[in-house]
């Protein structure tokens, strides 16, 4: 896993109340390999174009749409571990496309290295929200991807900042059923009688600052080992 301390503190996020998590419709059908900018920021990400810099079609390079000016702005899109994927004024025109970040500029002079930590702490929410887990240093946001609307929310405020617990429980029907002896024959039968909702399972989140500082699941829930990522990262773009 990624150093917690590894850069930053964390991204402004909304409040911790029951809200459904934003829809990324521009993300479906999107390329896996791809992380985009709106899953871990709503900020708009501009790069300075150091120097004259070969846009292509694809993350891989192939066909070349233009040459972007030096000194022009770019806005950021997605990326790959080699490739940013950027819209930005080329030689003839708007282009939308993809350019290695060597040609690139930024306030953060380590940006590379750290939408690197970006990029790989994404994959790993992806592969969380995937398989409906949860895991310390998931922001809000990312556990109502992950496990849905909580059925409790509890938020507190204090002077170090804002705490709170979502409980999430699964509940089962379970019908209940008595004893009746047939008046005619004598014989005895079940009979349905009434449905109850029991607890099977739950899971209990807590926040500090918006983000999971400790997470406790009921025995049935057959939990493996409490997984830790790196909180959301903030950079100075």
């Amino acid at each position: 896993m990624l150093s917690v301390s590894a850069v930053g503190f964390l991204l402004s996020l909304s409040v911790l109340g029951a809200a459904e998590p934003r829809a990324k419709s521009s993300l479906l059908n999107s390329d896996p390999d791809v992380v985009y900018s709106e899953e871990f920021t709503e900020k708009e990400i501009e790069f300075l174009v150091a120097k004259p810099a070969t846009i292509f079609a694809t993350k891989k390079g192939g066909r070349k749409l233009g040459v972007l000016k030096a000194d022009s702005k770019v806005t950021f899109i997605g990326m790959t571990e080699k490739a940013y994927k950027v819209r930005g004024s080329a030689t003839h025109g708007k282009v939308l496309g993809w350019v290695s970040p060597r040609f690139l500029a930024s306030k953060d002079k380590d940006f590379v290295e750290n939408l690197k930590k970006v990029y790989a702490r994404q994959k790993i929410i992806r592969e969380l929200v995937a398989n409906h887990e949860v895991a310390i240093g998931m922001s809000v946001e990312e556990v109502g991807a992950s496990l849905g609307k909580p059925t409790r929310t509890k938020v507190r405020q204090t002077v170090k900042g804002r705490t709170g617990v979502w409980e999430f429980i699964e509940y089962q029907d379970q019908d209940h059923y008595q004893a009746v002896r047939d008046p005619v024959t004598g014989r005895i039968f079940r009979q349905y009688s009434h449905t109850t909702k029991e607890e099977i399972g739950k899971i209990v989140v807590e926040f500090e600052n918006e983000v999971v500082a400790a997470i406790e699941e009921s025995e049935n829930n057959e939990g493996g080992k409490v997984r830790i990522v790196t909180p959301p990262l903030v950079f100075a773009w």
